[in-house]
């Protein structure tokens, strides 16, 4: 392993390679592509903290935990609340901001805050030809010439290998509630999140488990002030009648544990087969899961996103068939991986635009992802 210790060692190191480099943040996400492991692990520290600018500026191998104490302490909070996928994976490490960032790692929030790339306000890397690249700023305002930095968010390392972010924060919540439902199959259910999602109570987060314990469980959450929030759970348990009988669960740390859970994919955790993560339009998504055979199914993102668990080494793709969305692999074999593919098969358009985004950043493919 290869541990540079600054930004300007990383960029010796990328423009004297004869051979790619598997890039890694802090080794959490269990397979990686064939190379010599490159981590990012000792770029570490806060650059800058600005909470009455609710800015952060930080180091790409810093980790997520040190990052959210900090914030804590100024009572802020990443709001896309980014996945640890250790219990799914059955991996070890520790999850950094960089890897995050290059894997573009979103949790519940979503469906109301967007993905961590939405909250970048810049960020620096260093290109598969040895190059330091800085785009975007530490202000908002700073937002003018090409957005690099989202383009390099979610690319896995392709393109380069970050060493600094920049991330807008928000203020931390006082308090959450959750409605919950039980009995919904899965079709109601989503049609429920939909609902709770339409309308204007703020809802944070929308998930459904149909093999919960006791039934199938289906789980909004509310976040804020807590009279706000004791006003807009009572009036959303209200709106969803024809949705079914929701029960109001305020104890706030028992409802952030639950949402923890559900942000880190935990009804799959020390279970058996591979585990699939499905980005689908949510009106499909029932149709999906009937059709795809799953061990196991849990939505997130409103039915948005489906984690599936299947027999080991099933091609899920090809159960699945057409569909508007995409299927990644997240926990498998090697083999499985290489024989299946981590990442959905990209159509020949799109395909060829990602090579030619890659021959720009990386002409010597350096950079295994």
């Amino acid at each position: 392993m290869i541990r540079p210790g600054s930004e300007a060692e990383l960029a010796e190191i990328l423009r004297d390679a004869s051979a790619p480099f598997a890039v890694q943040g802090g080794g959490t996400r269990g397979h990686r592509p064939e190379g010599e492991v490159l981590s990012t692990s000792a770029l570490t520290g806060i650059v800058l903290h600005d909470p009455a600018a609710l800015t952060l500026v930080v180091r790409a191998g810093t980790p997520v935990e040190e990052v959210e104490e900090t914030l804590r302490g100024a009572n802020q909070r990443l709001a896309f609340e980014p996945m640890d996928h250790r219990g799914l994976l059955g991996s070890s490490g520790t999850p950094t901001i960089g890897g995050v960032v290059a894997a573009n790692v979103s949790g519940p929030r979503r469906v109301q805050v967007g993905a961590a790339r939405d909250h970048l306000l810049g960020l620096r890397f260093v290109d598969g030809a040895g190059h330091v690249v800085k785009n975007g700023g530490r202000v908002m305002k700073n937002v003018t010439g090409y957005d690099l930095a989202r383009l390099v968010a979610g690319s896995r390392g392709a393109l380069g290998v970050i060493t600094e972010v920049a991330l807008k924060v928000l203020p931390g919540t006082e308090t959450a509630a959750s409605l919950v439902a039980r009995g919904l199959d899965d079709a109601a259910a989503v049609r429920a999140m939909s609902a709770a999602l339409g309308t204007p109570y703020e809802v944070t987060g929308a998930a459904h488990a149909p093999q919960a314990e006791g039934g199938s469980r289906t789980v909004l959450r509310i976040e804020g002030f807590a009279p706000s929030v004791a006003y807009r759970t009572k009036a959303l348990a209200e709106a969803l009648k024809p949705h079914g009988d929701w029960a109001i669960e305020d104890d706030r740390e028992a409802v952030r544990a639950e949402w923890r859970a559900i942000r880190d994919a935990a009804p799959f955790h020390g279970t058996e087969g591979d585990v699939w993560r499905v980005s689908v339009r949510p009106s499909q998504a029932a149709d999906l899961v009937a059709r795809a055979g799953a061990e196991q199914a849990f939505y997130d993102w409103g039915g948005g996103l489906v984690w599936l668990r299947c027999a080991a080494g099933t091609d899920l793709r090809a159960a699945l068939g057409h569909y508007d969305g995409h299927a990644t692999l997240l926990r498998a074999t090697p083999d499985t991986h290489a024989r299946l593919g981590t990442l959905q098969p990209q159509p020949h358009a799109i395909a060829a635009l990602t090579r030619g985004l890659r021959e720009q950043f990386d002409p010597r493919g350096i950079l295994a992802a």
